[in-house]
């Protein structure tokens, strides 16, 4: 791929507030690294709009069996992968559901494996090894815009006859020509030249964030704003299920200590059968007609 504009790219030039980056006390390197971080935000809320006809994409493709799969390379790719994981425990999702494929495999979230990015082959191969298919939404991750990697890997995706996504952190950036929903957040200038494994990185991180929060939160995993179909695996976690199941029901200690037990220690299952009075079987059982969500299952908006 033409490396010659590289460095023309918003993500790759200097940056004149950090010019002399070197010489600064701590104190003043860590308060504009600070007022670089805030800048984020901001360029993420410009992006709105195509990040929620991401959502919409997703979520489409969750609820008819598809899965949420990203791509990436480096930083990138880690970011996505680290969404990816996130999922089964916060939102009791199974793993293959939503999947994160880095650019090397995931040895490289340890090791860095940079060759990697620069062969689109390897993508189609990691995508054919878990047989994307037009059920699917394929969210490509390229802070720079340009990684033969994740070109490769949205090219593929789209002739399987999925949904294509892409996030780069330049306007106007080459993988957003491989995408159905083109998502540019315009970070500018890193802190530290070409490094966006820092605003780049944390841009990603906040999009990814929204990505599968937003989704998930469509297909009635959330409660309020309670994670409820979250898995207990640790003593933090039972004591957060105990805690949801009485913030959302009222219902006193022992209450939420039985239904808890009943339901196997799933805080959904528990909340609709103390709202609703059912048994364990019974809000398993309308909780299944209600395809996960709690509102509906219990009998009210």
């Amino acid at each position: 791929m033409d490396l010659s504009t590289l460095g023309t790219l918003g993500t790759e030039i200097r940056n004149d507030r950090t010019a002399e980056l070197d010489r600064m006390p701590v104190s003043e390197l860590l308060s504009v690294m600070n007022a670089e971080d805030q800048t984020v935000a901001l360029a993420v809320r410009d992006a709105l709009p195509q990040i929620g006809d991401a959502v919409e994409a997703i979520t489409h493709s969750l609820r008819r069996g598809g899965r949420l799969i990203y791509i990436g390379a480096g930083t990138s790719g880690r970011i996505g992968l680290l969404d990816a994981v996130e999922c089964p425990p916060t939102f009791g999702t199974p793993p293959e559901q939503v999947v994160g494929l880095l650019a090397g495999g995931p040895g490289a979230f340890i090791v860095a494996v940079e060759g990697a990015e620069d062969e689109p082959a390897r993508a189609v191969a990691d995508l054919d090894e878990i047989g994307v298919n037009e059920r699917d939404t394929v969210v490509g991750l390229a802070a720079s815009g340009r990684t033969p990697y994740v070109v490769g890997g949205l090219q593929h995706a789209a002739a399987a006859g999925a949904v294509t996504v892409s996030v780069a952190c330049n306007r106007d950036a080459l993988v957003s020509r491989y995408a159905d929903i083109p998502i540019e957040v315009v970070t500018g200038p890193e802190v530290l030249t070409g490094s966006t494994r820092l605003k780049g990185g944390t841009a990603e991180k906040m999009v990814c964030n929204m990505l599968s929060t937003a989704s998930m939160v469509r297909l009635g995993k959330v409660y309020g704003n309670l994670m409820v179909d979250m898995r207990a695996t640790n003593g933090k976690l039972v004591d957060r299920a105990r805690r949801m199941v009485s913030q959302a029901t009222g219902a006193d200690a022992d209450s939420v200590a039985r239904a808890l037990d009943a339901a196997g220690g799933h805080a959904k299952t528990a909340i609709v059968m103390l709202l609703a009075g059912f048994t364990a079987e019974e809000a398993a059982q309308r909780l299944a007609q209600a395809e996960g969500d709690t509102r509906t299952a219990v009998g009210h908006s």
